[in-house]
Formats: structure tokens, C-alpha cells, sequence
């Protein structure tokens, strides 16, 4: 198996020559002299250190133990306690906390890549932290100063964890039927009891604290999800010092038995009289659990991201020694498998697609970063809406396409893929979940159309198109010649897709099932339009390196034109499925018929 290493050059093309991060990070304010391209760099060059060093060679003895109860208490995989302490030691739990309370205070345009390079490394270690870390967000958004004060600290250093509890056994996604209650106590705190199952990190050896984020309801709550409330439940209780207290009425029932991602726990929680306090306001818990969640599906996505980057990284590595068949070069000699027209194929739809995926995930982080920090309160309202739209995209189809990569990086290696000692077949285990948690793939699809295009007759999408048409009309003229036939492919994409969005609109007024039959195929579309257009300026940018980096500007531009010749067409049959609007190919079989 290929030992990780993180393709920093990619990531540092993408940030500075791509996206223009740093020139973002110099003009806006929260970040001017906080950071710079020689911080980032350095900070790239410590992560993927650390990362390489001592997260990755985790990853396969992780998922070999799994994690375990043993006596009651949870026990994560044997070398994940001194990963996790030097991890801490760099300080990379707080990356992108406020530095009020002791974060690092990093961009969002940035952390994405420490991210990729975490979930690369090892999915299951990587949960830990990143679940801590939307958190502390919602914390920090939503929680009362003394609340603040008490754990923001804690959780920033690595010393405490995070956690999210919504779901419930006999609920799924829908969280208007959670029964965990919250009865309001004396001292303003409440006495929260009920149970919660799929908690990610919800008990482990890491940490000394958990603090559990949990939507319960109060006994005279409006009835479905507006009645639900927050609140903040540590699995011990915390003295005034700071110190450990008592325990609170949290303890982990079982944990689950799973496909992939064996070392995180995923927990049964049960909640007996916990002592929890409120997060936000009363009946509002939705909205303030809604700041992680959208940070956690972000998280997800480059999920799929970083686990694609390993296989591809698994597989490139095996096809340049692999010998089968013949050459075309020297035929009278067996030839290394990365000659061979499908293997390539798969090489390159690997390729074209994980750098198409880490781009939108710096894309996004730079709007994330402008939603909350920039200025001019319009700027403020564009990048909320663009968050809005893009944050269920970039869950959905990067995840979605994780999966297929990493499948693309196992059949690379034939039967050896099959075979757990190379790795490959454990990537495709732990991707997997990234489609499922987080809200299933179908939901984001159906956040997407319903609830972010067709709420609002579609503002948020052409507010995205004219983004992407004024970029696209801001391309140097020496770069045309070349980016031009992907310019126009491009363009009459958007012209197609914005047509068919008013049909789906229209159809949707008349019959919500067609909204709901749409909603996947829509996501999908909207992913390749923004892949392609994420390529077109990669190709641009590879354009103006040339004369630098020939090499690497070459690689570029062939990976992009791979992705305009042989990806982007699939929108092809997506476009001619989504404008037949006939929800009968779905409905009209009776259930019984199944």
C-alpha cells in the first residue's frame, strides 16, 4: 500500500493560482496579517507531515481493531490515543477556532485542505476532530458567553470533544419526531433524558470531556421540528475551575458494527437526567444545529475527496509497476499497466474529478469565509446564498463520486484490489458512509431543488450563473484561443440548465412529486456544471504557469480537457432525463408490484 502523501503543489495551485486565496485573505480584514501565503505554506508542509507521519500509518491497524467496549467503556483503536496527543500538539483540533477563546483563527478557504488531508490519512481518526470542530461552531454562534468561556477553550486545545445528537431509533432525518426531553431545572440548566443512536465519537478514550450538542424538546413544544431546542450536554459535569466533575447521566448503551470507518465509535447514547443547557433560543435548536450541520456536510464531501486522493494515489503508484500485457511501444515486452487505454481511463475520470472536487471545496470555504467576514453586508447576503446552494452539492456529489473513484482505484488493481493488504478495498468500505450521514444523498438533493432553487423561483442559482458568466468573461484574451470551445460548452450548458430549471419550477406548482423525482439528477447536473466550470479556471491558471511550469501546466490542461471531453457529457443524459418531468416512471408502478 502507498504510503499518503499530500499533494501539496496541487493544493497550493488551486489556492494561489486558481482561487487567488491569498490576495482574498490580504483584502479582507478578519484575516489581513493573520495570514499569508508563507504562513499557509508552512502550515501545509506541517499538516501533510503530520498527517503522512503519524495519522496514515494509523489507518489500517485502526480498521483491524475497530473500536470496542470493553467494560463498559469505549476503547478506540490502540495507536489512535498518541496519534490524537501529537495531533493536538500542533494545535490543528482550534484551526479555524476563534482566537477569542484560543483557536488559530484559519480561514475556511484553507482548513478545507487539512481536512483532505485528515480523511486521506485515516476517515475514522479524522471524524473525531472534525466533529469537534462543527461543534465548537455552533457553540460560538449560538451559546451564551459563560457557555463560551467554559468550553470553547477545552475543545480548541484537543482536550475536550464534540459531538452532534440528533437522531433518534425510531427517527431518522425527520427530527420533528425526536422524543429525547428537556424538563427546565431551578438553576436555568435542564434535565435532559431520552436516547440517541449513530453518534459519531459519542463515547471514546481520547478526551477527558465529551460535550454532546442535543436537539430535545420541552414538554409544552410546538409540535414537529419548531419545537425542537438545543442544548449543550458534557458527559461530565465541569466545576468552576474548569475541572472534571461528576459524571452527568451520559453513557454509551452499544456501538455499532460496521461496513467501514471501524475506528470511530458510533454510538448509542442514552441521556438519564443529564445536565444540559440551553444553546440558542427555545424551539429554535433546528437553526442553531443547522451552523454544524452545514459545516459537517462540507466536511462529508471532502470525505469523498480525501478518500478518492488515497486510492488514486494507491493506484497511480501500482499501475507504473504492475507488468500485464503487452505495449504498443515495444509489444515484444510485458508493459506496465499504466499504458494500457482503460486503465488510463479510470486514472484520469479519478484524476479530473478529485481536482475538480478539492477546487470547489476551497471555492466554497472562500464563500463560507466571505458569508461570515466580508464587509459589505451585500457581499454578505451573496455568499450566504451561494453557501446555501453549493453546501448540499458539494456533500452530495463529491460523495457521490468518492464512491465511484474509489471503485475506479480498486479495479485498477484487479484482483489484488479485492484483496484487503493493499488498502483499496477499505477505502471503498469507508467512503461509503459519506453518501449516507450527514442527511443521505437524496436529501441534499432534495435541499438543493426544493428548498434552495424552487423556494425561491430559482435567485440563488442565477445569482451562481451570472458568477460563473462574469468569471468566464474575465479571462485574459491570450488564454481564449485555447479555453474557448470549453467556454461555449460551458455557456450553452448554463443556457440549457436555466431553461429547464423554469420547466421544473412550473411542474413543480402543479405536482411536488415532481420536485422529489428531479431532485437527485438536478444535484448531479449542477455538480458537473460547477466541476466544469471550477476546470475551466484551473485551465486558466495552468495557462498563465506555462511559461514557469510547463510540465505541470501541461498535466493541468490534458486533465482538464479529459474532463470537458469525456465527463461533462454525462450531463448529456441527465439533461434529457430532466426535462421529460414524468414522475409515472417512478409512480406509476404500485408498490405491491415491487
Amino acid at each position: 500500500m502507498q504510503n499518503y502523501r499530500a499533494p501539496i503543489t496541487d493544493m497550493q495551485f488551486v489556492l494561489y493560482n486558481t482561487l487567488k486565496a491569498d490576495q482574498f485573505w490580504a483584502s479582507t480584514p478578519r484575516f489581513g496579517g493573520q495570514i499569508d501565503r508563507d504562513m499557509a505554506d508552512a502550515m501545509l508542509a506541517e499538516a501533510a507531515k503530520v498527517t503522512a507521519e503519524c495519522i496514515a500509518p494509523t489507518n489500517r491497524s485502526g480498521d483491524e481493531e475497530g473500536a470496542q467496549m470493553v467494560d463498559g467503556e469505549v476503547k478506540t483503536p490502540s495507536a489512535f490515543p498518541a496519534a490524537y496527543k501529537t495531533f493536538c500538539e500542533g494545535g490543528w483540533p482550534g484551526i479555524g477556532g476563534d482566537p477569542a477563546y484560543g483557536g488559530l483563527g484559519m480561514p475556511k478557504s484553507f482548513s478545507v485542505l487539512t481536512d483532505e488531508m485528515l480523511y486521506a490519512a485515516n476517515s475514522s481518526f479524522a471524524l473525531y476532530p472534525c466533529l469537534t470542530a462543527g461543534a465548537t461552531l455552533a457553540i460560538n454562534a449560538h451559546a451564551s458567553e459563560a457557555l463560551k468561556q467554559t468550553y470553547l477553550p477545552k475543545m480548541y486545545s484537543g482536550e475536550w470533544a464534540g459531538t452532534m445528537c440528533l437522531t433518534e431509533p425510531h427517527a431518522g432525518s425527520d427530527l420533528g419526531l425526536i422524543r429525547t426531553r428537556a424538563i427546565p431545572l431551578a438553576d436555568g440548566s435542564y434535565a435532559i433524558t431520552g436516547t440517541k443512536i449513530f453518534i459519531t465519537g459519542g463515547d471514546q478514550d481520547l478526551t477527558e470531556n465529551i460535550v454532546h450538542l442535543v436537539l430535545a424538546k420541552l414538554p409544552d413544544a410546538p409540535a414537529g421540528s419548531r419545537g425542537t431546542s438545543l442544548f449543550l450536554v458534557p458527559k461530565f459535569q465541569v466545576n468552576e475551575d474548569l475541572s472534571i466533575g461528576p459524571h452527568n447521566g451520559v453513557s454509551c448503551g452499544s456501538i455499532e458494527h460496521k461496513m467501514g470507518i471501524k475506528g470511530s465509535a458510533t454510538c448509542v447514547l442514552n441521556f438519564d437526567d443529564a445536565r444540559g443547557f440551553l444553546v440558542g433560543e427555545l424551539n429554535h435548536g433546528l437553526q442553531s444545529m443547522f451552523t454544524m450541520m452545514n459545516y459537517e456536510r462540507l466536511s462529508i464531501g471532502i470525505q469523498g475527496i480525501g478518500c478518492s486522493e488515497m486510492s488514486y494515489q494507491n493506484a497511480v503508484s501500482y499501475s507504473r509497476e504492475r507488468l500485464q500485457g503487452k505495449g504498443v511501444e515495444s509489444p515484444q515486452n510485458a508493459a506496465p499497466i499504466i499504458v494500457h487505454p482503460d486503465v488510463r481511463r479510470m486514472l484520469l475520470t479519478m484524476k479530473s474529478t478529485i481536482e475538480a472536487g478539492r477546487a470547489l471545496a476551497v471555492y466554497l470555504g472562500m464563500w463560507l469565509d466571505q458569508s461570515s467576514y466580508a464587509e459589505c453586508a451585500e457581499q454578505r447576503r451573496k455568499a450566504q446564498g451561494l453557501v446555501g446552494l453549493l453546501t448540499p452539492v458539494v456533500k452530495a456529489f463529491s460523495t457521490d463520486l468518492g464512491l465511484e473513484n474509489t471503485i475506479h482505484g480498486q479495479q485498477v488493481f484487479g484482483g489484488h484490489g479485492y484483496v484487503r493488504e493493499w488498502g483499496q478495498e477499505q477505502l471503498v468500505r469507508d467512503v461509503r458512509i459519506a453518501q449516507i450521514y450527514e442527511g443521505t444523498n437524496g436529501i441534499q438533493a432534495l435541499d438543493l431543488l426544493q428548498r434552495k432553487v424552487f423556494a425561491n423561483k430559482g435567485q440563488w442559482l442565477r445569482l451562481y450563473f451570472e458568477e460563473i458568466s462574469s468569471v468566464m468573461s474575465d479571462f485574459p484574451e491570450a488564454n481564449r484561443p485555447v479555453l474557448s470551445p470549453y467556454v461555449a460548452r460551458l455557456t450553452g450548458l448554463l443556457e440549457d440548465t436555466s431553461i429547464l430549471t423554469e420547466q421544473i419550477i412550473r411542474a413543480g406548482e402543479e405536482s411536488p412529486l415532481s420536485i422529489a423525482a428531479s431532485a437527485t439528477e438536478f444535484l448531479h447536473l449542477l455538480g458537473y456544471i460547477t466541476y466544469g466550470f471550477l476546470w475551466l479556471r484551473m485551465m486558466d491558471a495552468a495557462l498563465d504557469l506555462q511559461p514557469q511550469n510547463p510540465e505541470f501546466a501541461e498535466a493541468k490542461l490534458a486533465t482538464g480537457q479529459f474532463f470537458f471531453k469525456r465527463i461533462l457529457t454525462r450531463t448529456d443524459t441527465l439533461l434529457s432525463n430532466l426535462r421529460q418531468q414524468d414522475t409515472d416512471d417512478y409512480m406509476g408502478l404500485k408498490a405491491a408490484s415491487f
